[in-house]
């Protein structure tokens, strides 16, 4: 026997509730429903943050009903309690403090059998339950019917069916809180244990009594000693528990004999398969076929994204423009002085971008969150999961590095759906290396301007050179973030498609929106600002601006990686935004000519450029510019994703560093061969 202390400390009930209300936690398996419940009942009333000394996410919220105030807390999803990872971890520690006064499991409707798992190791855990079937809808298009008056019987807690997309059926899952709070009836599964394993498992249970362990009983603390859950810490334990072969199969069947039991006549009716469907699915999930049929349809969701963006975009750059005369011509009549004119418009501008940025948001949150209401996204995680786990990824990570190729914003959106927080992050900072529309027109248009032709050769190297950066990264970030001994993979279960709730769909759609409109308009606006005055000079000569004089002060310094002033300058200011190179190399290069938007270039530009710059600092140019930090809008979107402003800063640091390294790399190659 050893001695060791518990790892689930129990917090004393008077150091949480300092307010009124009733706390809830939300407890089930990923697909399970959870965040559509959560979110509508919440609104705009959640925090989202990570989870004290923890890489994992941490969703509350409040809601009020009937004059009563309710706090909610949505656990990680998770398949089961045992430690197998972080966020079951979370969820134990979090239910053993006694933070919660009830605990809601959710399960889906459409796999019910599969989903009591959750309820099956949830059994010996003394804080009450409510147990919400979700996705009835789902299950009755299926053929199904599920008596919920007798599962309740059985389990002797409120069960609730209803489908949590649908406004209406909130009402029975009130009406169920307003209900006396009951724990897990748990004889039945206890028994078969006591069956199968007889003085073994009655022997643990007298171990295991006298722990202090609040929420958690003998009989659970025995079961997770059986099935060998290193992190429940006894102050007496066995090391390793003598159990043949045959006592591990009977420990691993007797939850599933239960749940079977537990579930015999409470569903009844066949599954009504559709043959088309099960047809795209073959393919969908076919280890042959089914990479290709992802790419076609993550570029399809791209393109409707940009489809629908596009109008709205648009509008919102031509908006200043057509705006701003009018408030040109009202401020000069007031006789303001030109600073505040020009500041005014550069202002203007900057709404414009933040408003188009929100139209991609929509976009994006509407296309790619229909591909995931169906089903279809569980698909596209399964067929890649096993190329993902070579750089410490999942599957899920696939949709991230897709959407980047349009916007290294929609990269951080298209995180979301990893469940894993240290995962997650790794994505975004991987999703980084995707070109994004912006890169491609600076490149091409740069390349153009002195290779010509031979740029295709230049960003065939780029993607060479992205492949070996992203192996880098992996290597530098995973050992943080992931961990050596995490599960890579992922454990998941394939949903059956369904028709989408728009409802639902639409409310995500304008909560992101929202969320991230109330972000963004203080931090473009103020970075807007702040790079006007350093590049804005009385006469209109960029000579005596600050940046000007910054930059010819450091050309000693930067010339070391290849990067005169007006290249540095561009490098840096294309940290705010990857088309504000351009503008910058026009202004700085004292040129007016027009850029066009098809990725051409004036004489007048190339020239000036080509008189100044040699090959080799062009080339330096392109790999600093193209490995750089995407934009300012990125950053802020994976410190608002990942909740994390120093890891944030740490990837910033390292690709600035990445591209300052390429830029020098390139240079000197440069000169061996122009």
């Amino acid at each position: 026997m050893t001695e060791t202390t518990c790892c689930c400390p129990v917090k004393k009930e008077t150091d949480f509730r300092n307010a009124t209300g009733l706390y809830i936690a939300l407890l089930g398996q990923p697909n399970a429903g959870k965040s559509t419940f959560f979110n509508y009942l919440t609104g705009s009333n959640q925090h989202v943050g990570n989870w004290p000394g923890k890489t994992v996410e941490k969703k509350t919220g409040m809601f009020v009903r009937n004059g009563k105030t309710y706090h909610i807390t949505d656990l990680p999803g998770s398949y089961s309690l045992s430690a197998n990872s972080q966020e079951e971890m979370v969820t134990r520690d979090f239910i053993a403090s006694g933070q919660a006064d009830l605990v809601c499991i959710l399960a889906d409707a459409s796999q019910l059998e599969r989903s009591m798992f959750m309820v099956a190791d949830y059994s010996g855990i003394k804080c009450p339950v409510i147990l919400i079937i979700n996705m009835i809808d789902v299950a009755q298009k299926q053929g199904k019917t599920i008596n919920g008056q007798l599962l309740e019987k059985r389990l002797g807690i409120p069960v609730v069916l209803m489908s949590a997309s649908q406004k209406k059926e909130y009402d029975s899952f009130i009406e169920a809180l307003d209900r006396p709070l009951q724990s897990l009836k748990t004889e039945a599964l206890f028994a078969k244990y006591k069956e199968a394993l007889g003085n073994t498992f009655t022997g643990l249970c007298e171990l295991t009594k006298n722990e202090d362990c609040k929420f958690f009983s003998s009989e659970w603390l025995a079961i997770k000693l059986l099935e060998n859950d290193k992190d429940i810490i006894l102050k007496k334990r066995k090391q390793n528990l003598p159990l043949s072969i045959e006592n591990t199969i009977k420990v691993g069947s007797c939850k599933f004999d239960w749940i079977k039991e537990l579930l015999d006549g409470i569903v009844t009716g066949g599954t009504k398969n559709s043959e088309k469907m099960g047809r795209f699915d073959r393919i969908a999930t076919s280890h042959i076929w089914g990479k290709p049929l992802a790419v076609l349809l993550l570029v399809f969701g791209l393109v409707m994204s940009f489809a629908i963006t596009v109008p709205w975009m648009f509008f919102s750059f031509k908006l200043p423009r057509i705006i701003f005369p009018f408030i040109h011509n009202w401020l000069s009549g007031l006789g303001s002085p030109g600073w505040t004119i020009s500041l005014s418009e550069t202002l203007f501008n900057a709404c414009g971008t933040s408003i188009g940025m929100i139209g991609f948001i929509a976009g994006s949150s509407l296309v790619f969150g229909f591909l995931e209401d169906v089903g279809y996204m569980a698909r596209v995680a399964y067929v890649f999961d096993g190329a993902m786990s070579k750089i410490k990824l999942q599957g899920k990570s696939m949709m991230a590095f897709m959407m980047s190729f349009g916007c290294s914003m929609g990269g951080s959106l298209g995180a979301r759906v990893v469940d894993s927080w240290g995962q997650r992050v790794l994505t975004m900072a991987l999703a980084w290396l995707m070109p994004c529309a912006g890169t491609w027109a600076v490149i091409s248009v740069f390349g153009t301007a002195f290779f010509g032709i031979n740029t295709i050769w230049i960003l065939l190297s780029m993607f060479l050179c992205s492949a070996i950066i992203m192996l880098i990264a992996a290597k530098v970030f995973s050992p943080k973030l992931v961990g050596k001994t995490a599960q890579y993979g992922m454990i998941m279960e394939l949903p059956p498609y369904h028709a989408p709730k728009w409802g639902s769909l639409f409310r995500l759609v304008f909560s992101r929106m929202g969320s991230f409109a109330k972000r963004a308009f203080t931090f473009i606006l103020g970075v807007t600002a702040v790079f006007w005055f350093l590049a804005f000079t009385p006469d209109g000569h960029i000579e005596n601006s600050l940046i000007y004089k910054f930059g010819t002060y450091i050309e000693p310094v930067t010339m070391w990686v290849g990067l005169r002033w007006q290249t540095f300058v561009a490098f840096v200011c294309s940290m705010m935004g990857k088309e504000a190179a351009l503008g910058v190399l026009s202004s700085v290069f004292g040129t007016v000519s027009q850029v066009v938007g098809r990725g051409e270039v004036s004489p007048d530009l190339a020239t000036q450029m080509s008189s100044v710059l040699t090959k080799a600092e062009a080339l330096a140019f392109m790999f600093a510019f193209y490995f750089n930090i995407p934009c300012f809008v990125a950053v802020l979107s994976m410190k608002e994703e990942s909740h994390s402003l120093k890891w944030t800063l740490r990837i910033m640091a390292f690709y600035i560093t990445i591209a300052l390294i390429m830029s020098a790399s390139a240079y000197y190659i440069g000169m061996m061969i122009f």
